[in-house]
């Protein structure tokens, strides 16, 4: 019975050590494991928060160029950054990048063609956040973690437009070096799965397939747009045995010995005292193996003899030989001196107090090696002998040195944090100020807009908006250069900085556009006063490299009344007042009023009418007959524009043709009068009817089209049976050469050149004799 019973729990502890020591390997894969799994979110995470301060610029300037782009983008790229490489991309098209050099073959990338990025390009635009795709191999060479940011930005109406996608690349090598993932001395095998962060479910695209077959340590890094599975085996895989299997089962054996076969010899009351001293050695050895296995030391102080008793493993941490006798001088003098005083300290509060000891020092070894130690004992006294200290001792340099490592790494840490929250609040001023004037920009005044409006009422005032447009600004940017213009623009800002009180906002939102923000009682004339004082200081001349630069405002001024208009409806208000200035004859200022609000309706009505009926061919040619003087004959026809209401009839050009103008359709319309003109012709002549030729009119757009003379010649017009009919006012004196080489290309398909309403203008005999005209129409 006593060797089943000895059998059993032999197997038994050799399962449970087995058990202990799988969960201690598997604890300490789990704790490096971990490790990595921080830093590459970390890593990851960090990279991509820079980048979204990148995005908040985008989407305040959605128009901006690669120099623009570039600028901004390069501070991102700093120490600690795996980022590879930025880039924009329009309407899914790439046509930002930064850096530049070695990235040109992602210029023009569609994601919409490209089989390898457009599920996750499409994927960002549809579900409107960051996808994080790879690692996937990339145009310009090389592989990377690709972080694709949708970018949305406002348009007109207050709408949202998807703009395109901001595309972060994250170097694979250098992410996976600063993760140490790549650490030689790291001890694991280690696998990453869940490309394209598709988690577990995903591909495999790090470390040896046989590591996720091998019942590895799992947990999951955690990203923007998904998660990554990372898995771990040690190097050389999962031990089979620990490392104290068959010394433990030696020690069962020779234990089961020790009690069994006294037991079968001397009997019931030999082996009862053999199993007594099994037992006993049994208790002991335990005792020393816990001893060993901690590396703890005992010793033991004669407090009356000042005698020291030290056993090997004391002996060891203090780097002494064994078998000496030591004594109190002994101890002391190994303690480092900064810490001599402190021991001492705790030594006598002990004594005074009659225990317990307990103390932390350095000691300084023979070697000159320092060590951390920790020493505990007690007090205890055996009758008629010297009271004695007992304790153990053991070496706590590893956890010292590791606590240092964790206030570091915490410091670090901290530092990191405090660069990441200085270099977002660079970032909001980036994105919320011109970098050119440092005016507050238009998303700054978004912001404040209708806060602003509603302090002004509380305040017993209105807000007021001033939209200020430079005039001639164009000009000077054109001749004397950008750095001229972006001299103006400051000159500009100072001067509005000047005009307006501290309690007003002044915002620069865009090229030549300026914001002014500011409370009005019930003097608005004051408005006025302010418009005339910027306008008036504006026409100053301003001097840049020797150059005398003049330019003027256009002012638009619209007015909260606090109770028909929103304040986000203040901007909208005063671009229509703006825009009546300009068309007024620039350098003065206009009020907002309800007049003009309707007549914009109307003009927007009528252009959308326009549109439509240009779809529908609602504009058809009415002709008027050309006689001959002297026989009274048709000698042929004028075709006029007319349009065919479907609502208001027959309507005259005077109705539509200047907001054709402004739409840029009037070149349409004039194809296809001449297409509808030379179709009647055709039909008349096959019913007999004899109309020798038709005049239709041509635009000055018109003439200036590179495929004019290209749909002409399609039309396969008769030579005599078409004339052209110019305003002299508009062309006669034309110097552009492009126009002129029009014209000879028209006389040469056979259309003649008429002056329409000869008189007008101010014609000179040498551009008369450079056109040649068929014909002059006089005008009344």
């Amino acid at each position: 019975m006593a060797v089943i019973i000895i059998a059993v729990g032999a197997v038994f502890a050799d399962h449970q050590n087995k058990v202990v020591s799988d969960q201690a390997v598997r604890a300490d894969v789990l704790a490096k494991v971990n490790l990595i799994r921080a830093k590459l979110e970390g890593n990851i995470n960090g990279n991509l928060q820079l980048v979204q301060g990148l995005v908040a610029t985008v989407v305040t300037e959605p128009y901006m160029g690669q120099q623009r782009f570039a600028s901004l983008a390069s501070n991102l790229f700093g120490r600690g950054s795996q980022l590879k490489n930025i880039a924009g991309a329009p309407d899914l098209v790439i046509s930002l990048m930064y850096p530049m050099d070695g990235n040109e073959k992602a210029i023009g990338l569609d994601y919409r063609n490209d089989e390898r990025q457009r599920v996750a390009a499409l994927r960002a635009r549809d579900e409107r956040e960051l996808v994080l795709a790879g690692p996937v191999d990339l145009r310009q060479g090389g592989q990377g973690f690709v972080g694709r940011i949708p970018v949305f930005v406002r348009s007109a109406g207050n709408t949202e437009r998807f703009w395109g996608i901001i595309s972060a690349v994250v170097d694979v090598q250098r992410l996976y070096e600063a993760s140490g993932l790549l650490d030689d001395g790291l001890g694991i095998d280690i696998a990453l799965i869940g490309k394209d962060a598709l988690g577990p479910g995903g591909e495999q695209f790090f470390g040896n397939e046989r590591v996720a077959k091998s019942n590895p340590v799992t947990a999951d890094v955690l990203l923007p747009s998904g998660s990554w599975r990372i898995a771990a085996i040690p190097k050389n895989g999962w031990p089979s045995t620990p490392d104290n299997a068959w010394f433990l089962r030696a020690i069962m054996a020779v234990a089961g010995a020790l009690v069994v076969i006294p037991f079968l010899v001397t009997g019931r009351l030999i082996g009862e005292r053999q199993r007594n001293y099994a037992e006993l050695s049994r208790l002991s050895r335990r005792l020393e193996l816990a001893l060993e296995a901690s590396a703890i030391g005992v010793w033991e102080h004669d407090l009356g003899t000042n005698e020291l008793t030290w056993d090997d493993r004391v002996n060891e941490i203090y780097g002494k030989p064994t078998g000496e006798r030591r004594g109190y001088l002994d101890w002391a003098g190994a303690i480092h001196p900064d810490d001599l005083a402190g021991a001492h300290a705790d030594f006598d509060s002990a004594m005074a107090g009659g225990g317990p000891y307990l103390s932390e020092y350095r000691i300084i070894r023979p070697d000159g090696e320092i060590r951390h130690v920790r020493s505990k004992a007690i007090i205890y006294r055996v009758a008629n002998d010297t009271p004695k200290m007992i304790g153990a001792e053991w070496d706590v340099t590893a956890d010292v040195l590791l606590n240092k490592d964790l206030v570091r790494a915490k410091q670090l840490s901290e530092s990191k944090n405090a660069e990441l929250e200085s270099a977002k609040a660079r970032i909001e001023h980036i994105a919320l100020h011109d970098s050119l004037t440092g005016l507050p920009n238009r998303r700054y005044l978004d912001q404040v807009l209708e806060d602003y409006a509603a302090n002004a009422r509380r305040a017993g005032g209105y807000a007021a908006l001033l939209h200020i447009d430079l005039d001639r600004f164009k000009h000077i940017n054109d001749t004397l250069g950008h750095a001229a213009g972006d001299a103006m623009l400051v000159h500009a800002s100072t001067v509005l900085r000047s005009k307006v009180d501290g309690e007003g906002f002044v915002a620069r939102i865009g090229g030549d556009e300026f914001i002014v923000l500011c409370v009005v009682h019930d003097d608005i004339e004051q408005l006025a006063l302010l418009a005339d004082r910027v306008i008036s200081q504006m026409r100053e001349p301003v001097y840049y490299q020797g150059h005398r630069c003049r330019f003027g405002v256009s002012v638009g001024i619209a007015v909260d009344n606090g109770k028909d208009v929103e304040a986000k409806h203040l901007l909208v208000n005063a671009d229509i007042a703006l825009y009546r200035a300009k068309s007024r004859g620039r350098n003065r200022y206009e009020f907002f009023t309800e007049a003009m609000q309707s007549e914009i309706v109307d003009t927007k009505r009528i252009a959308d009418e326009i549109l439509g009926g240009l779809e529908r061919n609602e504009f058809i040619p009415f002709y008027q007959p050309q006689f001959d003087a002297k026989t009274l004959e048709i000698v042929g026809v004028e075709a006029l524009a007319r349009w065919r209401h479907p609502e208001k009839g027959i309507l005259a050009p005077d109705v539509f043709l200047r907001i054709a103008e402004e739409l840029n359709v009037v070149s349409i319309i004039d194809r296809n009068i001449l297409e509808q003109s030379l179709l009647d012709l055709e039909g008349w002549s096959a019913a007999n009817l004899h109309i020798p030729r038709v005049s239709v009119n041509v635009s000055a757009r018109r003439l200036q089209d590179e495929e004019l003379i290209k749909s002409l010649r399609k039309l396969n017009i008769k030579k005599g049976t078409v004339a052209f009919e110019l305003v002299e006012s508009i062309f006669l004196d034309e110097n552009d050469d492009f126009v002129t080489w029009n014209l000879e290309q028209i006389k040469d398909l056979g259309i003649d050149v008429e002056i329409d309403d000869f008189g007008t203008g101010y014609a000179s005999i040498v551009s008369l004799l450079k056109l040649q005209p068929r014909r002059l129409k006089i005008d009344r």
